[in-house]
């Protein structure tokens, strides 16, 4: 897993995973855990609701690809998610309260130094599994700012 994140947790192209369906709904992903680290405190609540949807919806679609496709490491990565869920759904309850903003934020930080552990792990091999059916071959990913190595004589 990543160290802890700053509180700027941005997109960067160092999460591309190379299945253009999976890379943009994780852009998404980043995007709200973003808007939800920089919340003033009466945002939380509708940022976290809004987060939990994506979230719904981010994790139903992988579902459905391992599902469909047989990938073999279904139910370890759906486990992950489940317990991501959980956690997700007991903030959203507490804040329901009117409190609890300090527990949302260090949700949301949690959040952000989960994200680059589990795409760089768990969706990668989902998205090479994706490309591999679809195409016969693992995705190809540049990204920008990446160093190649020099070859040497």
């Amino acid at each position: 897993m990543s160290a802890t994140p700053q509180p700027d947790f941005t997109w960067t192209d160092q999460f591309l995973l190379g299945y253009g369906q999976m890379d943009a709904t994780h852009r998404e992903f980043v995007d709200l855990v973003a808007a939800l680290l920089a919340a003033p405190d009466a945002e939380l609540a509708r940022r976290l609701d809004v987060f939990a949807d994506h979230a719904e919806r981010h994790f139903d679609e992988e579902r459905e690809w391992m599902v469909t496709t047989g990938f073999p490491a279904t139910e370890c990565h759906l486990d992950e998610h489940a317990k991501v869920l959980a956690s997700v759904h007991e903030v959203r309850g507490l804040l329901a309260g009117g409190r609890h903003a300090d527990t949302c934020r260090a949700l949301a930080r949690e959040l952000a130094r989960w994200f680059p552990g589990h795409a760089d792990y768990m969706d990668a091999s989902l998205a090479q599994w994706m490309v591999k059916r679809r195409s016969g071959g693992i995705p190809v990913v540049l990204r920008r700012g990446s160093a190649v190595p020099a070859e040497t004589d």
